[in-house]
């Protein structure tokens, strides 16, 4: 019995703690995957803030040719831990210090997108606050006691939690109300910083299925392929039929 109760906690433990996530409003993350210079700024913000702890091991540079980049702009401006070209994404940092310096591996982001969506992580990047109590001095809405820090605070600037409290006129229970302030700007307004995370997200999306675009373009060729055939294979029908009575 011990042993069922276990194993329920073990596979239940991950829906409850994603309802949990999913009680806070995410924001539409303004995904465009056509913005070429949008990707090619997020993949820029990925490489030189997120790479520094995390990996992306299904991701070669090489592939950032397919966003108009040539291939001496991204070994100038974007090949930072290797000089291959066609070497996976991987952090200049040995992940047991990152372990020992956040308590955790920082997860590898390859599939992040299609893990956590693309509106998770764009309100989970706007998000942080700074929290004394937490071992990294900040936390976050969206996932609360996340080992990570806020590592785009100079971009964003710093928040603050404001949480108060008002009485229900109708119910007359107390009804808490959480809100984020910022408290020390950061060099970019909120409204270029949600910009400016858009295109992080957009590139997280991108990296998550490179050839996204593109197999949706052919599933869009096929549908009008077979509509097509059924169109002749009507034709045909009526022609057969057409003396039977």
């Amino acid at each position: 019995m011990n042993k069922i109760l276990a194993l329920l906690l073990v596979v239940l433990a991950p829906a409850f703690a994603a309802a949990q996530e999913e009680a806070v409003r995410l924001d539409h993350a303004p995904v465009d995957l056509g913005n070429k210079a949008s990707l090619q700024h997020g993949a820029a913000i990925f490489i030189n803030r997120c790479l520094n702890c995390h990996t992306a091991s299904l991701m070669r540079y090489q592939r950032l040719k397919d966003l108009d980049l040539t291939e001496d702009e991204i070994k100038k401006n974007l090949l930072f831990t290797t000089d291959k070209i066609g070497d996976t994404m991987s952090p200049p940092v040995d992940p047991k210090i990152s372990k020992a310096a956040f308590g955790v591996v920082p997860p590898d982001l390859s599939l992040v997108a299609r893990s956590r969506s693309a509106d998770w992580l764009y309100t989970y990047l706007r998000s942080f606050y700074r929290d004394p109590k937490a071992t990294s001095g900040w936390n976050n809405v969206v996932f609360p006691n996340v080992a990570m820090p806020n590592v785009l605070y100079e971009e964003q600037g710093m928040q603050a939690l404001q949480v108060s409290e008002k009485m229900n006129d109708i119910t007359g229970d107390k009804v808490e109300t959480r809100k984020l302030v910022i408290e020390k700007p950061g060099t970019l307004t909120p409204v270029e910083y949600d910009r400016y995370v858009g295109d992080l997200v957009n590139y997280l999306v991108y990296m998550s299925e490179p050839a996204q675009a593109e197999r949706k373009l052919w599933g869009i060729v096929v549908l009008f392929v077979l509509a097509g055939f059924a169109f002749f294979a009507f034709l045909l029908k009526r022609e057969f039929w057409k003396d039977v009575r």
